[in-house]
């Protein structure tokens, strides 16, 4: 089933096209969100919101890029939404510190894995666009351009902001051992 499969059926029935659409892409924009958010719950409650939005705003897709950037773009806004909201309630909070606190009781965590612990806190050690740019790329494959997209940035910054990343990421790691 193609992208392009999907917005043809969505025009056609958009009950069975949006059936289509959550499963070619519910659970890669789940672990998009959660990346972002921390929190399962968070991420559940943000991924409703983004999958009405593109329900609800499928006919605004112009097919300028890829429909998954397309997709994460909306799912992006609505996590950095909810970090937004977060934030003007922590006040004097650390948004990294609150994070990794999120991330140290959040239940669905895997402690037992204390590398990819390790890999998330340095993630959240990262400025927004960086995570941003390093979580699409690394995790979710997507291509500069389409990062680009996503974030509404040139390519080429989409580049520099996951290199800069990775750096960061190596740094965090190498010190924090």
């Amino acid at each position: 089933m193609t992208d392009t499969d999907i917005i043809v059926m969505m025009g056609k029935n958009p009950e069975k096209g949006f059936k289509m659409l959550m499963a070619s892409y519910k659970q890669s924009v789940y672990w998009h969100i959660r990346r972002l958010v921390v929190t399962h719950d968070d991420a559940q409650d943000v991924m409703q919101e983004t999958f009405v939005r593109i329900f609800l705003s499928i006919t605004s897709f112009k097919g300028n890029g890829t429909l998954a950037a397309w997709i994460y773009r909306i799912a992006t806004n609505e996590s950095l939404r909810l970090l937004n909201c977060r934030k003007e309630v922590m006040l004097g909070m650390d948004s990294t510190e609150a994070n990794l606190e999120r991330l140290m009781t959040d239940e669905y965590v895997d402690y037992s894995d204390l590398e990819a612990i390790k890999l998330q806190k340095a993630i959240l050690s990262l400025p927004t666009k960086q995570q941003l740019a390093f979580n699409l790329r690394y995790y979710d494959e997507l291509t500069y351009d389409e990062i680009a997209q996503v974030m509404e940035i040139t390519s080429a910054s989409a580049k520099t902001n996951y290199h800069i990343a990775k750096e960061k990421i190596v740094e965090y790691i190498n010190t924090h051992n």
